[in-house]
This record gives structure tokens, C-alpha cells and sequence, in this order.
């Protein structure tokens, strides 16, 4: 099993301790905005679940129906992953607006609340292992997965302060007023879950980082070419994409230039992790003077 496989399995076993500890804080206090932090976590399950099923479909190699491999399918995840947790939140602003016409008196377990707060020690502590090690290992769905959680945390937080303050104040209204603010979070949160994945779907370019590496190291790496021009990136979960004409002297043999794409591919290899590459070797008479000089 992969790392990223593991760290998938691993978020679906925390998220359900998570889920079983805040559904138990939930029924000692009675509380509206527990039973929003519950039902978030009830979304990551199922968000746990889905990431763990297009990792293993990203991971298989290509064949005949997918020549480029199958790695957009954890694009897919982190859009549906998007769009469950504003579903999640649609449903926590309708618990909160029933609860604000009928308010509950609370009832005045602090166990609950300590309860709440270790689920939330616990999904810190995963939500910084998914985004570090989600982007060590270019894996859209795990840092999908990890900011979902860290707005969990911070809703979370918000949540055991505020019920604490209802327990202590008799102030029934606080505990539907923080669900809502629960849910205005999670709102935010699946909006840029949604918006970054959709920039991997439509095949956006690398960053101006990557892609500064990538124009350096062709530049160094072509020499005995003359030019590199129409250079094009995107990518796709942890894969790179890169694709560019190489201009080459007129009088050099296929060998030669075949050569100075070997050697321009093991550099690229070396600098951008996981990258597949196409190179088009041009005559001179098509060079552009523009894009990539070589040194």
C-alpha cells in the first residue's frame, strides 16, 4: 500500500473516533451547535471514503482507455468533497434557524464539552499530517481532506467556547447563533475546496515557481539546440504535464537531437517530480526567437 493510500485509510479511521466522540458530546449536552460539529464529522466519513476510493483509482497505470493515466480522479473527489460539505452546511444553518424559533435550555455537561475537545485535539493533529504530507506527495484529495479539517478545528474551537459561555450565562440563543456561524465556515471551506480543484480539472498551468524551474532547466540543459518555444504545462494530481517544440541546427542527425532530449528529459526528471514530457524536435527555419533561449 502507498503512502497516500495509507494516509487516506488513516483519515477514515479518525474521522470515525472523531464522529463517535462529538455524537457522545452531542447527547450529554442536548447542544444545537455539537450537533452541527457532529454532522460535519459525519461529512468527513463520507469525504474520507470517496478520497480514499480516487486515490486508488489515481494510483492505477494507464491503458488503453486512459493513455495518460487516471490521475484527474482525485480532482473529482475534492470537487464532490466541495460540494457534501456545503450540502453539510445547508443542513447546520436549517438546525440552527429551528433551534433559534424553539431554544433549548442546555444541560450543564462540561464532560461533553471536554469531549468535543479531545475530537479536536485529535483532528488537528491529522488535518497538519494530511496538508504537509498531502503535498509531499502532490495529492489533491488529502489536502482536500486536510483543509476540510482544519475548518472543522477552528469551528470546532468556536463551538466548545460558546456552549460553554451558553451553559454558564442560561443565554439559549448563543448555542443556535454558533451553529449558524458553524456553517457559514464550512460554507467558506467547501467553496475554496471546490475552486481549487476545478483550476486542476480545467488543466491550469504549474506555478510560476515550477514553471520559472522548468524554462531554467531547459535553458541549461539544450545545449546544441538553438530554441525552445510554445512551452505548456498543467497537471494533474501529483503529475506534471510538460510539452514544447525544441529547435535544433538544421545539420543535426536524428541521434544527436535525440540525445539532447534524453539529456533535457533527466534533468526535468530531476527538478519536477513526477513530470512526463513531449518534446517536438523542429528545424531552425522554424524557430520563433522566442520562448526558452537556450545557453
Amino acid at each position: 500500500m502507498t503512502t497516500t493510500l495509507k494516509l487516506a485509510a488513516g483519515s477514515l479511521l479518525v474521522g470515525l473516533i472523531v464522529l463517535g466522540l462529538k455524537a457522545l458530546a452531542w447527547r450529554l449536552t442536548g447542544s444545537v451547535a455539537l450537533l452541527s460539529d457532529a454532522l460535519e464529522s459525519t461529512v468527513n466519513v463520507v469525504t474520507a471514503v470517496v478520497a480514499l476510493i480516487a486515490i486508488r483509482v489515481a494510483a492505477q497505470p494507464a491503458d488503453d482507455n486512459h493513455p495518460y493515466g487516471h490521475h484527474k480522479a482525485e480532482f473529482f473527489s475534492a470537487v464532490l468533497e466541495g460540494v457534501m460539505i456545503i450540502v453539510a452546511a445547508l443542513l447546520i444553518l436549517n438546525e440552527a434557524w429551528q433551534s433559534y424559533l424553539a431554544p433549548r435550555v442546555l444541560a450543564a455537561s462540561y464532560n461533553g464539552l471536554l469531549i468535543n475537545g479531545a475530537a479536536s485535539v485529535i483532528n488537528a493533529v491529522w488535518c497538519w499530517v494530511l496538508i504537509s504530507r498531502g503535498r509531499q506527495q502532490r495529492s489533491p484529495a488529502l489536502v482536500a481532506d486536510g483543509y476540510h479539517l482544519r475548518s472543522d478545528v477552528i469551528s470546532s474551537v468556536g463551538v466548545v467556547i460558546g456552549v460553554a459561555l451558553a451553559m454558564l450565562t442560561g443565554w439559549a440563543i448563543l448555542d443556535p447563533a454558533l451553529a449558524a456561524l458553524v456553517a457559514l465556515n464550512i460554507l467558506w471551506s467547501g467553496w475554496k475546496v471546490m475552486t481549487s480543484s476545478l483550476s486542476g480539472l480545467m488543466d491550469e498551468a504549474v506555478p510560476e515557481d515550477v514553471l520559472k524551474t522548468i524554462r531554467d532547466t531547459i535553458s541549461q540543459e539544450a545545449v546544441g539546440a538553438r530554441e525552445a518555444h510554445d512551452l505548456r504545462t498543467r497537471h494533474a494530481g501529483r503529475v506534471t504535464f510538460i510539452d514544447f517544440h525544441l529547435v535544433v541546427d538544421g545539420q543535426t542527425t536524428v541521434t544527436e537531437a535525440h540525445d539532447i532530449c534524453d539529456r533535457i528529459e533527466r534533468a526535468l526528471k530531476a527538478n519536477v517530480a513526477d513530470c512526463q514530457i513531449t518534446i517536438h524536435v523542429e528545424p531552425e527555419n522554424k524557430a520563433k526567437h522566442t520562448g526558452v533561449l537556450v545557453v
